[in-house]
């Protein structure tokens, strides 16, 4: 009798550990219609980077162009420019899987770099050369 109690025990316990973890191995093995993912996905960590800097410039230019601190016209190039830097990250990845090249990936986030640093030396806020002996500090750009 002792014997049938522990091998009703013993199987219990076995039925209870691999429910879970054939439950886990289903649904990891299972990808639905939903699921999916396209390969064309701007998923990658260097696209949501690039997005989210682009983003950030956008804005700027939004606030300094609400501030009147810039033009409509400048407002408008700088734009355009960051708009194109986008255009060319999401093609870029698009042809590759969703990823972005290391060295693309920094050639993208300079040009946005220079598109910040014009935004912040057309509004008054670039970073200043310079230690002032000359006269004045220069706006490094």
């Amino acid at each position: 009798m002792r014997a049938s109690t522990s091998l009703k025990t013993a199987t219990l316990a076995a039925i209870l550990i691999a429910a879970p973890m054939a439950g886990a191995y289903a649904a990891g093995h299972h990808k639905g219609a939903l699921d999916a993912t396209a390969p064309t996905d701007l998923t990658g960590p260097r696209v949501e980077a690039l997005i989210e800097q682009a983003q950030g410039v956008r804005q700027g230019i939004v606030d300094a162009r609400q501030a009147n601190n810039i033009t409509p016209a400048v407002a408008q190039h700088l734009e355009m420019r960051t708009n194109q830097i986008s255009q060319t990250a999401e093609r870029i990845a698009a042809s590759d899987h969703g990823r972005i090249p290391a060295s693309q990936y920094h050639d993208l986030l300079r040009h946005l770099d220079r598109v910040d640093q014009r935004l912040r030396i057309d509004t008054g806020s670039g970073f200043l050369m310079g230690d002032g002996s000359d006269g004045g500090n220069y706006p490094n750009g």
